[in-house]
C-alpha cells in the first residue's frame, strides 16, 4: 500500500495550491508561479474572480488551473479543500497559505464573533490545511510551504492588536515547522510583507493616518510575490520584504517595546 501511494504521487501532475488567490498578494503569487510553469489550484470566496484569473493564466501558457470558491474562514474549510483535491486527484507540491485579513481600531470596536472569524482564517485554517496536506507533501521529491505573515508580526501593534498577534503566531509556527522538517523534502518559508497595495486597508477599516502612512511605503503585490516565491524556492526560513520593513523589524527588536508600541499606536489611532 505504501509503495502504491508513493508511485501514485510520483506520476501524478503536481500543483501549487494558493489560498486567498483572487486578489492582492495571492493573485500576484499565482501569476508569478504561472510564469514559472507551475500548475495551479486557486482557492478564495469569489467564484467570478477565480474564474477570470484561471482563464487569464491558462491563456498565457500550457498550465493546468483548477479553482474552488469557498469561505476559508469556515471551521470546515481545511477539510473541504483537502477533500476537493483528493476527489479531483490533485497532487500538491507547493502550499501557499496566503488567505487572511485584519481588523483595525480598538479591540472593543468589534464583536467576539468578528474577532474569532479573523483568528479562524489567519491561524486555524492555515494550521488545518498545513496538517492535512503535509503527508502528501512528504511524498513529493521536493515540496514547499509558503506562509504569509506580516511586518506586524514583529511587535505588538495597538489598534491592530489581535491581527498582529495572529501574524506573530504564523511567524512562530512557520519557523518552528521549518526546523522540524529541515531533514525532509519539505521546506517551510514565512514571508512578512509590510504595507502593500491591496484591499487590506479597506477590509481592515484602516483610519486616515494609517492609510497615509501605508501610502508612503507601499510595495506592489507583484514585487512582494516575486520576493516571496524566490525566497520559497531558495528554501529560506523567513523573508521580510523591503528595506523599510527589515529596518522596522530590527528596530522592534532593539528599541524599548513600549516606545515601539506607542509609536505604532499613533499611526493606527
Amino acid at each position: 500500500m505504501g509503495r502504491s501511494l508513493s508511485l501514485y504521487y510520483l506520476y501524478t501532475m503536481e500543483y501549487a495550491l494558493i489560498t486567498g488567490a483572487s486578489k492582492g498578494i495571492g493573485r500576484a503569487i499565482a501569476r508569478e508561479l504561472a510564469s514559472r510553469g507551475y500548475n495551479l489550484l486557486l482557492i478564495a470566496r469569489s467564484e467570478d474572480l477565480l474564474q477570470q484569473l484561471a482563464a487569464e493564466l491558462t491563456s498565457r501558457g500550457k498550465i493546468s488551473v483548477g479553482y474552488l470558491a469557498l469561505d476559508l474562514s469556515s471551521p470546515h474549510a481545511p477539510q473541504n479543500v483537502y477533500d476537493w483535491c483528493h476527489a479531483k486527484g490533485y497532487a500538491v507540491s507547493i502550499l501557499v497559505n496566503n488567505a487572511g485579513y485584519g481588523l483595525s481600531g480598538p479591540f472593543e470596536k468589534y464583536s467576539l464573533q468578528e474577532h474569532l472569524n479573523m483568528m479562524q482564517l489567519n491561524m486555524s485554517t492555515l494550521v488545518g490545511i498545513t496538517r492535512l496536506f503535509l503527508p502528501g507533501l512528504h511524498q513529493r521529491p521536493k515540496a514547499y510551504i509558503l506562509n504569509i505573515a506580516s511586518s506586524a508580526a514583529y511587535q505588538a501593534v495597538p489598534n491592530l492588536s489581535l491581527y498582529a498577534a495572529t501574524k506573530a503566531f504564523v511567524l512562530a509556527f512557520s519557523r518552528g515547522l521549518h526546523q522540524e522538517l529541515h531533514k525532509s523534502t519539505v521546506s517551510v518559508t514565512c514571508v512578512s510583507p509590510g504595507a502593500t497595495d491591496t484591499d487590506f486597508p479597506n477590509r481592515a477599516q484602516l483610519g486616515e493616518k494609517g492609510m497615509k502612512a501605508a501610502e508612503k511605503v507601499n510595495m506592489t503585490p507583484e514585487t512582494v510575490a516575486a520576493l516571496a516565491v524566490k525566497g520559497m524556492l531558495a528554501g529560506k526560513t523567513e523573508v521580510i520584504t523591503g528595506f523599510i520593513n527589515k529596518l522596522g523589524a530590527a528596530m522592534a527588536w532593539l528599541l524599548p517595546k513600549s516606545l515601539v508600541e506607542r509609536t505604532a499606536m499613533k499611526i493606527y489611532e
